[in-house]
């Protein structure tokens, strides 16, 4: 399908020393993207992907999601100028209102996460572009905020949401709307339906995680793996078979508006290197 992205995700249910391994070897498979998580209180997304982008000599890193209630939207500018600058054109910058148990447990739960968001929104896409910012809203406030090295251009600004609300402020407002892992095709359907909705047909890229395995007990792998995520197992909401059954998936994402499918690993994947390697060698020709 022409224009379609395969990528891999880095899901911190693995440890952050084995990022290595899989950032490189995505590198060298030829995947188009890589894409690391900030889950609470597993991994730090910035430090994650400072450290992918390091390891790695070609492939765009996307960070998914930072949650704006654990960050001043002045420092996460900061943050993401200093990589954007250091790594130029191979950030994907992604923002959430976070999962609200966490925000909780962290003291950091807000009464209105949209209000947050579209404020933070603004306020960190004004900062990367080198704008001076004011700001007086319910949760940001900025006094003369000022990058000293703005990146020039400001990387992609991906917004990230689950439901209707969410969903439509991503679509007006992101660069890209990034949805979650262990969709089907329906949901993912009826969500982009929201996301153009929101830009009145307007084309907007739109990027969902896919769980996948392969191999001889890929199925049964798949099975105790998305019941971890909310969902039954079987395979409505993840694939398991051969890089003609995966890419198959990858394509029907497709027909209903995704532009880039990140192929997620079973935490219990026997050999993640030689899986990624799988993907760029014969999964991502099929694309």
């Amino acid at each position: 399908m022409p224009g379609m992205k395969l990528g891999i995700c880095y899901v911190p249910t693995l440890p952050p020393e084995r990022l290595h391994e899989l950032a490189t070897a995505a590198d060298g498979a030829g995947l188009d993207e890589l894409w690391v998580w900030e889950d609470c209180f597993k991994q730090s997304g910035i430090a994650a992907a400072a450290a992918a982008l390091a390891w790695t000599t070609r492939i765009p890193v996307g960070i998914g999601l930072l949650p704006a209630p654990l960050r001043n939207v002045a420092l996460t500018a900061m943050e993401l100028a200093t990589l954007e600058r250091l790594f130029p054109g191979r950030l994907i910058a992604g923002v959430g209102h976070g999962v609200q148990s966490w925000m909780q447990q962290a003291g950091a739960r807000v009464a209105s996460p949209l209000t947050l968001l579209e404020e933070y929104t603004s306020a960190l896409r004004a900062l990367l572009a080198g704008e001076r910012v004011s700001a007086d809203g319910r949760y940001v406030t900025l006094d003369d905020v000022q990058l000293d090295w703005p990146p020039a251009p400001a990387p992609p600004l991906m917004l990230g949401g689950q439901l209707p609300k969410s969903l439509a402020l991503a679509g007006r407002l992101g660069d890209g709307t990034l949805l979650g892992n262990a969709m089907n095709v329906e949901e993912v359907r009826a969500a982009c339906a929201v996301i153009f909705g929101a830009r009145d047909g307007d084309p907007h890229p739109v990027t969902v995680t896919l769980i996948a395995a392969s191999g001889t007990d890929a199925q049964e792998r798949i099975d105790r793996e998305v019941p971890k995520w909310g969902k039954p197992g079987g395979q409505d909401f993840a694939v398991a078979g051969d890089a003609a059954a995966i890419a198959c998936a990858v394509r029907d994402m497709g027909t209903v508006g995704i532009t880039s499918v990140v192929i997620q690993a079973t935490e219990d994947e026997p050999d993640l290197v030689g899986f990624v390697e799988f993907l760029g060698r014969e999964v991502r020709p099929l694309i």
